[in-house]
């Protein structure tokens, strides 16, 4: 089946194809849709990702996958949670992924619980008022300093004491097997082979 992914992001892109095989996984940008950014107007990550899900699906009449992620740090109220990709942006200027992990290392220079976990919320958008919704995590520690060379975003400054690594330690087989991410994907395929989408 041929499935929409609902991003701009390479990095969300490349980590769904192995999780979805058996599928065809296309772009906005497959389909010559440049610059597909629907405003993100939610307070939750379900929000979010039926907000892009929707959007994409009222374009193209075509089955959606949306992802909205995030990480959410106890000691900061669950920030940056939905704001994660904006985090820190001034005048609509983000940051990249080193100075967000930066940033969020200083917010928590002296703090001591340094407990966080990675949100991942899926949708499956396959006609008018017919979605299946998937939300999963992967909880860890914010590290004192980034680690490891793998992944992207905020990988490197999420510890996993259970695997004595950050998330950008662990190989790309290993974290889709454990991420938030990738757990959310795989039960997302498995209720794709329970249904009929007409």
């Amino acid at each position: 089946m041929q499935l929409l992914i609902a991003t701009n992001n390479i990095h969300k892109f490349e980590e769904l194809k192995p999780l979805f095989a058996g599928h065809e996984l296309l772009r906005p940008a497959d389909l010559g849709i440049g610059n597909f950014n629907p405003e993100e107007h939610g307070t939750t990550f379900f929000e979010n990702a039926l907000i892009k899900a929707e959007s994409l699906y009222r374009i193209t009449g075509r089955p959606v996958i949306a992802d909205d992620s995030g990480l959410c740090v106890e000691a900061l109220g669950g920030r940056p949670g939905i704001e994660s990709a904006r985090y820190g942006a001034s005048g609509g200027t983000p940051l990249s992924a080193e100075e967000k992990n930066r940033l969020l290392l200083s917010e928590l220079e002296h703090v001591q619980d340094r407990r966080c976990a990675f949100v991942c919320c899926l949708v499956l958008y396959y006609g008018r008022q017919r979605f299946l919704c998937v939300q999963e995590t992967l909880e860890g520690e914010i590290s004192m300093a980034p680690r490891g060379m793998q992944g992207f975003g905020y990988d490197p400054i999420v510890y996993l004491p259970q695997w004595a690594k950050t998330v950008a330690e662990l190989s790309p087989e290993e974290k889709n097997r454990i991420s938030h991410r990738g757990k959310a994907a795989q039960k997302m395929a498995a209720m794709l082979s329970l249904i009929s989408i007409q």
